[in-house]
């Protein structure tokens, strides 16, 4: 059977509202992304996912739909996107879309019906429940359960019109479609195939296992400093969630070949990714799991915890293992819910910046899965200067904030430390293209600050230094698509105790890499097994002078290949 293309593949994330603005208005557009092609197909990448674009109220920065099968104004028309389509294809690359279709926006002419009275015949197009029993609708307490929204505050939205509450697991104006109504999947199959017959390659699908629910909607258990329960349980991988998956397949993907469908999974474990990534399955060809990127979280959601490495290592050592024989991995630092690695796991100074990105770079991406690139992480891009909480439009971060000092009693500036750390607003200032003022990303005024380090980190001053980051994206691709044990070769995690280095093997058939990653600002030496024999074999890639004897830089990053003899 011949191996799917995607195994080979590397994707490149697009944010859109970030991105490029040709029309000046401050907002990235489908046209500024396609003035900006040339950058993409560049680095050599495959694929092209783009956030969402459809029409929107822009609540949650376009992953609020109000039209499943139309371009946002701000982005553009649907011609501007065949243009685009065009474009991709034309480069030798697919184009993937966002299917976000946990929630629609509540301006979605669905939901207008659906909560236009409880005799509407989409009223079951949503989770609409009463009061609890004995309780008057609209008082404190009266919510169906006790859920929290991922945004903050309570699940449940009181409609004063029908006197009943409905569910959002993000926020008030992203309402949960009911997947328990065939006629919500109908409805989102035939969009789906709407968009895969226009052209495009795959969907990226958000919170995808959120999408079952059990219908009796349980209290969740309540954590220490939390007002609200946890009803992680009761829609995480929910009871039909491979079900639904196996009908999607069967009603939108069967017989269409060179797809791509991959499924953002909060909280999913190993054993479940397994399932959902067995192509005799058929449910989705991999998965975005979350445990990496939670590892330096903690009990604490307003402390900063500091990166554990064995713990990092244990958790990649895990998911290599668990889907080396059935399924696949998808690799990523970063995307638009995530800081910047190189601020997260890196040293962002002027000094070490552009090797701990490369470092970090490879590490990811000689992993066994598919990597993934999110716009500006071939630059080295950073986090940002935020001052305050005025400088944030992230509806998350905006929404703990005020949950955090206005109900909770934390310290206004201590709530500001974390989310200058971890805030997805990091993720979303503009792409950095050149030096001059709002880096290239706009004429206007951009609706989010650009990084004031634009003048050093920026497209054009990559694209003119072989040794920038960028370049350095650019051989890793180039490794990936050359050589098979990169793609195909078995995985074997060395140091675990090691707090400092990341080093791993990969071997298929005669041929065998060592990596190795220095997480750390002081020399290190590698004490692995045969150290002497690999020191004196090919050195593939790096990113400072060759060690002597397995002893790296601070942030540097070594890979050796070697040929083995039978």
């Amino acid at each position: 059977m011949e191996n799917p293309w995607w195994h080979r593949a590397v994707v490149y994330q697009i944010y859109p509202r970030s991105f490029a603005d040709a029309d000046g208005d401050g907002m990235g557009d489908l046209r500024g992304i396609i003035d900006h092609l040339d950058h993409i197909a560049g680095l050599g990448v495959d694929v092209i996912w783009l956030s969402p674009i459809y029409r929107s109220p822009q609540d949650d920065n376009g992953y609020d739909i109000s039209d499943y099968q139309d371009i946002d104004p701000v982005f553009g028309t649907l011609a501007d996107f065949d243009e685009l389509l065009a474009g991709v294809h034309e480069r030798g690359m697919r184009l993937v879309m966002d299917l976000v279709v946990n929630h629609s926006s509540d301006e979605h002419p669905w939901f207008t019906e659906s909560s236009s009275g409880t005799d509407n015949p989409k009223r079951d197009w949503y989770w609409w429940r009463p009061a609890r029993d004995g309780m008057e609708p609209g008082t404190p307490g009266a919510e169906p359960n006790n859920w929290g929204s991922v945004f903050g505050g309570s699940a449940w939205e009181y409609d004063p019109a029908t006197r009943e509450y409905y569910l959002h697991l993000f926020s008030r104006k992203q309402p949960d479609l009911n997947w328990e109504n065939p006629e919500v999947r109908e409805a989102v199959y035939a969009m789906m195939t709407w968009w895969l017959d226009r052209g495009v390659d795959g969907f990226r699908m958000d919170v995808i296992n959120f999408i079952s629910k059990d219908p009796a909607l349980p209290d969740g258990a309540v954590r220490a400093g939390s007002a609200y329960g946890d009803g992680g349980p009761s829609f995480i991988d929910g009871p039909r969630m491979h079900e639904f998956l196996r009908e999607m397949h069967e009603r939108v993907f069967a017989g269409r070949d060179k797809m791509l469908t991959v499924g953002e999974m909060p909280g999913v474990t190993v054993a479940e990714a397994v399932r959902y990534t067995d192509p005799a399955r058929r449910e989705v060809d991999m998965v975005f799991a979350f445990e990496h990127v939670d590892v330096d979280r903690g009990p604490d959601p307003w402390t900063l915890y500091p990166l554990q490495l064995t713990k990092l290592k244990g958790i990649f050592a895990r998911w290599q293992a668990g889907l080396a024989e059935v399924g696949w991995n998808s690799l990523y630092w970063n995307n638009h819910d995530q800081p910047r690695v190189v601020s997260r796991f890196g040293d962002d100074s002027p000094q070490w910046r552009e090797r701990s990105a490369k470092m970090l770079g490879a590490v990811l991406h000689l992993h066994r899965g598919t990597p993934y690139v999110y716009q500006g992480e071939e630059l080295g891009m950073t986090n940002a200067p935020f001052a305050s909480i005025a400088d944030f439009r992230d509806i998350e971060a905006l929404g703990h904030y005020a949950q955090a000092v206005d109900h909770e009693g934390r310290s206004p500036e201590d709530v500001l430390t974390v989310l200058r750390a971890r805030g997805r607003d990091n993720a979303r200032t503009p792409m950095q293209w050149d030096a001059s003022p709002h880096a290239g990303f706009t004429t206007g005024t951009p609706w989010l600050a650009v990084n004031p380090n634009h003048t050093e980190i920026n497209a054009a001053a990559a694209a003119k230094d072989p040794d920038s980051v960028y370049h350095f994206y650019r051989r890793l691709i180039e490794l990936r698509h050359e050589d098979p044990v990169v793609v195909y070769g078995d995985f074997t995690m060395l140091l675990p105790d090691d707090e400092r280095l990341y080093a791993f093997t990969r071997r298929h058939g005669d041929t065998e890499l060592l990596v190795i990653g220095n997480f750390s600002g002081e020399p290190a030496r590698a004490g692995i097994d045969d150290a002497g024999a690999w020191s004196s074999a090919e050195l593939v890639l790096t990113n400072a002078p060759a060690p002597a004897g397995l002893e790296l830089e601070p942030w540097q990053v070594v890979v050796y290949r070697r040929t083995l003899t039978r």
